[in-house]
């Protein structure tokens, strides 16, 4: 049977209001319990309401949980917590790492505090500090499925895959981090309960994990949601009440669910099996260094890549032209920031995706399905989209910039797709451009580059990188060469390795993970509009 659960924001000390207002709802709804994100006590420490709260002087209506935030609790409260006496009627501390079942069978997770990066290995022991370590998310992956995760900290990267706005402000404002992204993703809550410290509410859409298991179409559904504080100026929601029936599993995704956010942890979603997930990140992750799975989940139809058109979840505002066979997007977390190239003329940071509309993983595959692939059409159009791309580069930049583009054509891709990245013209001309890329090679003990032209590689027999190097100074021409190094199973080709180089040459190493500089929804919105306008004049498909 269903029960209804009530959930706050941070009380911060406002407990008689708060209790005063879960009893009016409680009458109505006979909610099964209630619990508080964030601080229920306020920094100032109370003495007085807190007295009066262990008295039993405040009533608190129904069964009410919480856990330790981001201020320490009141002495007066550590010190019956660590006498295992109860606080007052109906209040019950959670703990800050703990697992427990409520009486209506629902399992509550919890990690209180915000991570210590200080503390290296271990749990920490102090129940009342506002404080966890790495090893405290660690051990509660063992906890298995829950059906609620109550955390003080956001899980890095949720906003990724939304396409509900965050404001900046508010995203720079929460402690988030990759160990609570990992915990959601080893327990995968139906519900992932938070606060914000700010004056804002945030619900992303419900998020899914493609399976690995073999449950066929089973697939667990989390929802994150971020209480605003209660009380505040801004009247953001601050509470919030649902039913839950403890191991209830979906027959059917809820409009709007996109894939897991999380391209990170122990478990990587089926989107993101050949390396990349989300609205059009890049293929970054099979870094020489990961381990290969021994089994491999199946990849995405188009109704889940996040390159096909067909994919409900589509970044629609990234999306800047489409052709008969393929289309132009803006990078998600793109190298550059949006105005490192303002000297040279560009408004946006140029770092542009050629992505085929054929769900295939080369043109090669493409081209082997015959007329009905259109391989070789497909592939005459992201020429015409890269030549485009590079006579707009130029002349924007007043000669100032090339581009350099690349392209990883391997068999297990899940969808084809180009990169394009503009660059100071003169370490093209000047070969800078292609020592770098040939030294890299090297250094990751790669196969050589050889420079040749291979088409459209439907004659290739396996796996390859091309690059092509491009430059137009107006006086001497245009300079133009293409580097290919072959792939295959005798070492672990390193994916990052076009990004890699290209960040040391452009001084933005520490912009080398895109997920580290993924834009709001807002900035990838300004960066398209303002590509766009600049294309116009050679949008060939405008």
């Amino acid at each position: 049977m269903a029960c209804k659960v009530i959930v706050l924001g941070s009380l911060e000390g406002k407990l008689e209001t708060a209790f005063k207002k879960i009893a009016t709802l409680h009458s109505k709804n006979k909610f099964a319990f209630c619990i508080i994100t964030g601080n229920l006590f306020s920094a100032e420490q109370d003495e007085d309401l807190i007295t009066r709260l262990l008295d039993g002087k405040i009533a608190v209506p129904l069964t009410t949980y919480f856990t330790v935030a981001t201020h320490a609790l009141p002495p007066q409260i550590v010190e019956r917590i660590e006498k295992n006496e109860e606080i007052c009627e109906n209040l019950h501390f959670l703990g800050k790492r703990s697992t427990i079942t409520t009486s209506d069978g629902i399992r509550i997770v919890t990690l209180g505090g915000i991570l210590d990066r200080e503390i290296l290995g271990g749990s920490s022991k102090e129940q009342h500090l506002p404080f966890h370590t790495a090893g405290d998310a660690t051990a509660l992956r063992g906890a298995n499925k829950t059906d609620i995760l109550l955390t003080s900290t956001w899980s890095s990267n949720i906003w990724a895959n939304s396409k509900l706005p965050l404001d900046p402000a508010n995203k720079n404002a929460v402690a988030s981090s990759p160990e609570v992204a990992e915990l959601c993703t080893a327990l995968k809550p139906r519900y992932h309960l938070t606060f914000s410290p700010a004056d804002f509410f945030y619900e992303r859409e419900p998020f899914f994990y493609p399976t690995t298991d073999g449950q066929g179409d089973v697939k667990q559904v989390t929802r994150f949601i971020s209480m605003a504080p209660y009380g505040n100026a801004a009247k953001q929601k601050a509470v919030y009440a649902f039913s839950l029936q403890a191991g209830e599993t979906p027959d059917t995704l809820p409009p709007g669910t996109t894939v897991s956010p999380f391209n990170r942890g122990t478990k990587r979603t089926a989107a993101s099996a050949d390396g990349y997930t989300g609205r059009f990140a890049q293929d970054h992750h099979d870094g020489p260094n990961r381990r290969r799975r021994r089994h491999r989940s199946p990849p995405p139809d188009p109704s889940r890549c996040f390159f096909c058109l067909s994919n409900e979840n589509l970044a629609t505002h990234m999306v800047c032209s489409i052709g008969e066979d393929a289309y132009i997007t803006t990078a998600k977390g793109p190298l550059p920031p949006s105005d490192h190239f303002a000297d040279q003329g560009l408004t946006f940071p140029g770092h542009q995706i050629i992505i085929p509309l054929p769900h295939e993983p080369t043109i090669r595959a493409m081209h082997a399905k015959g007329p009905d692939g259109r391989g070789p059409e497909t592939f005459a159009e992201m020429t015409r989209f890269r030549e485009a791309l590079q006579a707009m580069t130029a002349a924007q930049s007043n000669y100032k910039l090339g581009v350099v583009t690349w392209e990883i054509s391997r068999a297990k891709n899940i969808h084809h797709h180009w990169q394009l990245m503009p660059v100071p013209a003169n370490l093209i001309r000047d070969g800078l451009i292609e020592l770098g890329f040939k030294a890299q090679a090297e250094d990751s003990q790669h196969p050589p580059f050889e420079e040749k032209d291979v088409g459209s590689g439907v004659d290739e027999s396996g796996d390859f990188l091309r690059l092509w190097l491009w430059s137009d100074d107006s006086d001497t021409g245009i300079v133009g060469k293409q580097l290919v190094m072959p792939i295959d199973d005798t070492f672990r080709f390193d994916l990052q390795l076009p990004r890699k180089v290209l960040a040391k040459f452009l001084n933005l190493e520490h912009r080398f993970r895109w997920q580290d500089v993924e834009q709001s929804v807002a900035e990838e919105t300004e960066d398209a509009t303002q590509f766009k306008a600049t294309f116009k004049k050679w949008d060939f498909a405008a």
